[in-house]
C-alpha cells in the first residue's frame, strides 16, 4: 500500500517537495493530498492527530501518522539514491531536528511565498493523488 504524504497545498516549499518527491519516486510508493482537501481531513481524523496539524508536510505509512522532521527523512529514505541516506538524521534527538524544522516550516510563506489555490496535478499524476 503507498504511503501518504499531506502537504500546505498554498505553500511553494511544499508543492516544490511534492514535485521532487514525485520525481525521486520512480515506483509510486507515495500518494499525495492537501492538507487543506477534506480527503486528508478524514485521513488525518481517522489517525487521532491534532486539529490544526502544526506541521507543512505530514506523512501517513503503515497506519501511523508522522509529523515533522520525522515525515520529511521517512519520505527521504524511500526515494532514489542518495536521498534515503538524509534518513541518517534519524540519529539526532527529535527535538533537535524538530527545532530545525520548525525554522523553516514557520517561514515557509515568508521565504517561499504562497499559492491562492492548491496544486492541480497533471492528469498523469492524478491518480496518486487523493480526493
Amino acid at each position: 500500500m503507498p504511503s501518504l504524504v499531506l502537504f500546505d497545498g498554498v505553500c511553494n516549499l511544499c508543492n516544490g517537495v511534492v514535485q521532487f518527491v514525485i520525481a525521486h519516486d520512480p515506483h509510486g510508493r507515495f500518494q499525495f493530498g492537501a492538507l487543506q482537501s477534506a480527503a486528508a481531513r478524514r485521513v488525518i481524523e481517522r489517525h487521532g492527530a491534532p486539529d490544526p496539524l502544526p506541521d507543512a508536510i505530514v506523512l501517513v505509512e503503515d497506519g501511523r501518522l508522522y509529523t515533522r522532521s520525522t515525515a520529511a527523512l521517512r519520505i527521504a529514505r524511500r526515494l532514489t539514491f542518495p536521498w534515503p541516506l538524509a534518513a541518517l538524521f534519524l540519529a539526532v534527538p527529535r527535538p533537535l531536528r524538530d527545532w530545525a524544522y520548525a525554522v523553516v516550516a514557520g517561514r515557509r510563506y515568508r521565504w517561499f511565498g504562497r499559492r491562492e489555490t492548491c496544486m492541480v496535478p497533471t492528469p498523469e499524476l492524478r491518480a496518486r493523488f487523493i480526493e
